[in-house]
């Protein structure tokens, strides 16, 4: 009888380290994708100017944005402060998504792309952090 639970057991913890590896790797496009656009904002913001005059934003406000960035990565990527993180994420690119929308950008590229982060903000703290799965039981 033990052979036969074992065999039932295995695909079930073979099916969370694949969640566990898959959230660790879409959290971790999630981090490089922020820490490289808090980077710019910071270092280069001369790169970026067209798209912040585009959306009506002064070139000061990279030296505001771009450590904001940086601090919502990097509480992102640490696993006893990812749910604020993830908040703090998602809030963010709803910011750029409202940004992007009110200059009448509606599906552009940015949108696209914030919106796609914001998926995979959620969807990797889902897969990589039981007490999510645990509130969001979304299969039973």
């Amino acid at each position: 009888m033990s052979e036969t639970m074992n065999l039932y057991q295995v695909p079930e913890a073979m099916t969370l380290h694949r969640a566990l590896w898959a959230g660790r790797i879409m959290s971790a496009i999630v981090v490089t994708v922020l820490v490289a656009d808090g980077t710019v904002q910071l270092f280069a913001p001369a790169q970026i100017a067209s798209v912040l005059q585009e959306t009506g934003f002064a070139m000061d406000l990279t030296r505001v944005v771009g450590p904001i960035i940086l601090a919502c990565a990097i509480l992102y990527a640490i696993p006893a402060t990812a749910v604020l993180g993830a908040i703090l994420v998602t809030g963010f690119l709803g910011g750029a998504i409202c940004a992007h929308v009110r200059i009448g950008e509606l599906g552009s590229p940015p949108e696209i792309i914030s919106l796609l982060l914001g998926a995979m903000t959620w969807g990797g703290l889902y897969a990589r952090d039981p007490r999510i799965r645990a509130i969001l039981p979304l299969i039973r």
